[in-house]
């Protein structure tokens, strides 16, 4: 009798507590309102890369200094840009209930929906790599005296812990962590401006929209991410606010408060932390931001997790999470420090994804998604949605070509750049036009597809 009762009681305490899904076919439970959601996407905007990322809005491709001001305000544009890109994504994942890359089932077809699934795979090890590496930095700038590899190694395994209970997670970092960080960037904020704010650039706002781009794509990271949490919303509304209010507020705090700090150590990254730190108990609230970037990790090796359950759904996730916190833990383990290419990421980030999101709510609000888009495993090849991807990929790199350290790729696209006559300006923005034509030829396409899909 007893053991029927303790069974019981196990059984209600595990359906108040629902988990997400083990394989892509099990319905998600819808556990996550507003403030859930809000409380997630601020704890994502808060970040210990952000602080240091900042440097990419300063200074502007010719090397020189942008005005505060022009910093700022290209902060506050390119978030709410990329926030408003993020938030659709957000809210298509809420009315569908599938994981980001299932969702591209529907607008590519099943096999085709692989290509973008691969390189969000890449996009996610890359990030969760280079989350382990600045937590393993903010934790020496605390404490020096352990070995590297041992930061590394228990970040590794808190997040792979993480991505076990996901939504367990996301209820903790509500109740628990966002109002420690939110007190944490309040102290930060207050000290960093008693000792001065100072404007390296003068008025030089030359360079600002290739600032913003910059933003923008670090809000755009997070797109091919969104709907593997909001898939788990009670209601679109808010999912869509919830992800809007939370990552704005969070990315535009976070990145004035690195700009700020950057003032003061010369503009060097490298030297950010020593900022924090170096203010009267700082190591205090510094170690919250610190422990938090845990959560960094945690969205990236899970939805890794849940994109490779695009390509193989029956997979338990647990197993694919487990794999995937080794992985990214090895890597972490074997580079130390960031390189140049982490600028040429986020261009690469940016015009993959931008166009990528444009051809989706286009389609899904405006064309044959009205009519509802088959996700099923035989969802049939949809060539044609790769046209005004393709199209919006190039704008984008004709623009603000990446700068990978190869030298085909820069003779590649600067040949292309002299050859269509399109060359980047002081008015030009990869991000808005890049979306403005990808979303543009999706539209135009819309009736036909809509015809065919009937």
């Amino acid at each position: 009798m007893s053991a029927t009762l303790h069974d019981d009681a196990s059984k209600a305490s595990h359906e108040a507590r629902p988990e997400a899904p083990l394989v892509l076919d099990t319905a998600p439970p819808r556990t996550l309102g507003f403030r859930d959601q809000a409380a997630f996407w601020a704890n994502l905007g808060v970040s210990l890369i952000g602080f240091s990322s900042a440097a990419t809005v300063m200074v502007n491709g010719e090397g020189k200094n942008l005005a505060l001001a022009a910093s700022i305000t290209a902060i506050v544009v390119g978030t709410v840009v990329g926030t408003l890109m993020l938030a659709l994504a957000a809210l298509i994942g809420a009315r569908t209930g599938a994981p980001a890359m299932a969702v591209l089932r529907g607008l590519f077809g099943t096999r085709l929906s692989y290509v973008p699934t691969v390189l969000n795979i890449l996009q996610c090890i890359g990030w969760g790599v280079y989350e382990l590496i600045v937590i393993t930095q903010g934790a020496q700038a605390l404490y020096g005296g352990i070995p590297r590899w041992v930061y590394v190694v228990l970040a590794g395994l808190l997040t792979t812990t993480m991505t076990i209970w996901p939504l367990g997670s996301i209820a903790a970092l509500r109740r628990y962590v966002a109002v420690a960080v939110g007190v944490s960037m309040l102290y930060f904020t207050v000290q960093l401006a008693r000792h001065g704010v100072q404007n390296p650039g003068g008025g030089n706002w030359n360079g600002f929209l290739q600032a913003t781009d910059y933003v923008v794509a670090v809000s755009i990271s997070f797109v091919p991410l969104a709907a593997d949490y909001t898939r788990h919303s009670k209601s679109g509304k808010g999912s869509f606010w919830g992800t809007f209010t939370g990552y704005t507020v969070a990315q535009v705090w976070c990145y004035v408060v690195g700009a700020i700090a950057l003032t003061q150590v010369g503009g060097d990254p490298n030297k950010i932390f020593s900022t924090f730190t170096g203010l009267t108990a700082g190591w205090i609230f510094f170690l919250v931001l610190v422990l938090r970037e845990a959560d960094q990790s945690f969205a990236n090796v899970y939805s890794t997790a849940m994109s490779i359950h695009n390509l193989f759904p029956k997979v338990d996730r647990r197993w694919l999470t487990l794999g995937i916190g080794a992985v990214v833990t090895a890597c972490a383990l074997s580079i130390d420090g960031f390189t140049n290419t982490y600028y040429a990421f986020l261009g690469l980030i940016g015009a993959f994804f931008v166009p990528l999101l444009a051809v989706l709510a286009v389609d899904f609000f405006l064309g044959r998604g009205r009519d509802g888009w088959d996700m099923s495993e035989t969802a049939p090849t949809r060539w044609l949605m790769l046209l005004p991807w393709a199209l919006g990929f190039v704008l984008y790199e004709l623009i603000n070509p990446a700068t990978l350290p190869y030298a085909w790729w820069t003779d590649f696209w600067a040949n292309a750049q002299k050859f269509t006559h399109i060359h980047p300006t002081s008015w030009t923005s990869a991000s808005l036009f890049s979306f403005l034509i990808a979303g543009g030829v999706t539209l135009a396409l819309a009736p036909a597809l809509r015809r065919r899909g009937a």
